[in-house]
């Protein structure tokens, strides 16, 4: 990624100008700059698919937002410039005392999470959950969501550092999926059950090894392949299991079904303001350092979420 000039986007009838303070950062942005993502954007463009910042201006069939009002946005790209373009269904008013780094980390990983829990999976009280890739920014979300409805969490990440985070996030059991047996410590922790569901931002071999470990009529989320690897999946394992793999694909979702995104805020947003949901923060301090800072998501090497400051 380099800096430069790009023209001055303008509103259509549906969307909103944002003057951008702060744009979260997701592995998916790094897939995108490498032409890899599911969307792929004419060149040049700039990255980053979620922002927080001020409404510049609005398209005319646009009512519910006034000009200056501090707002978040998921935008797919362009989040990484001083203005961007968002449709107004994917923006919201940011929340009295929520400041604008924190409103830029939650729409992409906490969109997809409540979305995946509970509208995919039914993600019920006294459940178990595993968590792969569990001190991202997904792994993060994942915690504290299946920790307020009351689900037991089995976390997995590859260093003590990270999982020292999970603990922190609320996080019941810890797996060092580098250095402990994967499948070993599942069956000790569930008494040879299995799990009830699995969220799986990481993909590769890592995949298989949680299928396996499922229970009866467990439910597998996918939800991203940050090893890089797509798995390949014995179909006989969800025949046996009576198990259920489950896509989610959130930037989808939000388009097809706006108004239930909508509502899934809404249900988040007071869990925000108690600090059951709150999000660990990188801030990059500068438009300059984004390009280092994305490398460091595609290293698996970040904790929590990485933020850019563009005020």
């Amino acid at each position: 990624m380099q800096i430069g000039e790009l023209p001055k986007p303008v509103p259509n009838a549906n969307q909103v100008l944002i003057s951008v303070k702060t744009c979260g950062l997701n592995f998916p942005d790094f897939l995108m700059v490498q032409g890899k993502y599911q969307v792929r954007p004419n060149l040049p463009f700039a990255a980053g698919a979620e922002v927080a910042g001020t409404v510049l201006a609005f398209g005319e069939n646009v009512k519910n937002l006034q000009i200056g009002q501090a707002v978040f946005a998921a935008t797919l790209y362009g989040g990484l410039a001083e203005q961007v373009l968002a449709d107004a269904y994917k923006v919201f008013p940011i929340p009295q005392q929520m400041d604008f780094q924190t409103a830029a980390a939650i729409s992409v990983t906490y969109g997809t999470v409540f979305h995946a829990l509970f509208d995919r999976a039914n993600l019920q009280k006294n459940e178990t959950l595993l968590v792969l890739g569990a001190a991202g920014g997904i792994g993060e979300a994942s915690i504290q969501l299946a920790k307020m409805a009351g689900a037991t969490v089995i976390a997995c990440a590859s260093t003590a550092e990270k999982l020292d985070l999970c603990k922190k996030n609320g996080a019941d059991h810890l797996i060092n999926y580098q250095s402990e047996d994967f499948r070993a410590k599942i069956k000790e922790i569930t008494n040879n059950k299995g799990v009830d569901v699995v969220i799986d931002p990481v993909g590769g071999n890592f995949t298989e090894l949680a299928l396996r470990s499922l229970a009866w009529k467990g439910r597998h989320l996918i939800v991203g392949f940050t090893m890089g690897e797509i798995p390949k999946i014995p179909m006989n394992l969800v025949l046996l299991k009576g198990c259920q793999i489950m896509g989610v694909f959130w930037t989808d979702f939000v388009t097809r079904e706006s108004q239930k995104n909508i509502e899934n805020f809404e249900k988040m947003f007071p869990l925000f303001a108690n600090k059951t949901l709150n999000p660990t923060l990188e801030i990059i301090d500068s438009l300059e350092n984004a390009d280092a800072a994305l490398t460091k998501i595609s290293q698996r090497k970040a904790l929590g979420k990485i933020v850019v400051n563009l005020m």
